[in-house]
């Protein structure tokens, strides 16, 4: 595999193939988002060196590196393990995910730059192909990028950012939902969840969007797992209470419609 240059502006800078560990670093990752390693199982080096076929040295380099964004972290006598999911982490995670996107929503829309629109039906076609592909962990991250795209319609530099901040811990959270809804919905079904909210986009309707992306599905995992998940907080418990009677209350509803 040979170098490749690329070209800014005057300057022609070589850019090597990547190394081994940044190698074992993609495939270590890509196991975790696609849920392959879920929070709290051992990362076993021997294993993962049969595995991806490479030695423990690039391995390990590799493993430093996932410690460092958040993913991995070691524990006594256990080793390296992927790193544990609390409720309370969870409920942080979401409530300032939940936040920050009604914020752009309300800076954002009716979107007034054709080109910040285009970047999320961009972000949808990614997500189908992957979809398309049945590439779990991509689609986590075309996911993402989706609501990023969301995001970035406030053209609010600083709110980017600060979604931006939480990627690995979000999308995290977004491959074990994932993982709770594929058996009803499948990977199609996520891809038709976000083209509803493109739709309401493009109508230029904010509290359908506001709406859409309460009741977004991203929950599903939290009402499922949130009873058995440790780490609680009494702001975590109620939370999961007001989750779990929003849920029930459109059913209530309807049934005495």
């Amino acid at each position: 595999m040979g170098e490749r240059a690329t070209v800014t502006g005057e300057a022609v800078r070589i850019v090597g193939p990547p190394s081994m560990s940044q190698l074992a670093a993609d495939a270590v990752r890509k196991m975790i988002l696609s849920g392959r390693l879920q929070p709290g199982d051992r990362v076993v080096e021997n294993q993962l060196t049969h595995q991806l076929g490479v030695s423990r040295p690039p391995l390990r380099e590799a493993l430093r590196v996932l410690e460092q964004e958040g993913l991995i972290v070691q524990q006594p006598r256990r080793g390296a393990i992927v790193v544990p999911i609390t409720l309370h982490d969870v409920y942080e995670i979401f409530s300032l995910r939940d936040q920050l996107e009604r914020m752009a929503v309300e800076l954002g829309v009716p979107v007034r730059v054709p080109a910040r629109l285009e970047r999320c039906r961009t972000a949808l076609r990614e997500l189908e192909e992957a979809a398309r592909a049945g590439d779990a962990a991509t689609v986590t991250d075309r996911a993402f990028d989706f609501h990023l795209a969301v995001v970035g319609l406030a053209g609010h530099r600083r709110l980017e950012d600060a979604y931006r901040s939480l990627s690995l811990q979000m999308r995290l959270c977004m491959a074990m939902n994932q993982r709770a809804r594929v058996p009803d919905e499948g990977l199609w079904g996520n891809v038709e969840r976000h083209r509803t909210i493109l739709e309401a986009l493009e109508r230029g309707d904010r509290q359908e969007v506001v709406e859409l992306l309460a009741d977004h599905g991203q929950h599903t995992f939290i009402l499922e797992l949130g009873p058995s998940l440790d780490g609680r907080s009494p702001e975590a418990e109620a939370w999961l209470d007001q989750l779990a009677r929003s849920r029930t209350a459109p059913q209530d509803r309807r049934s005495r419609s």
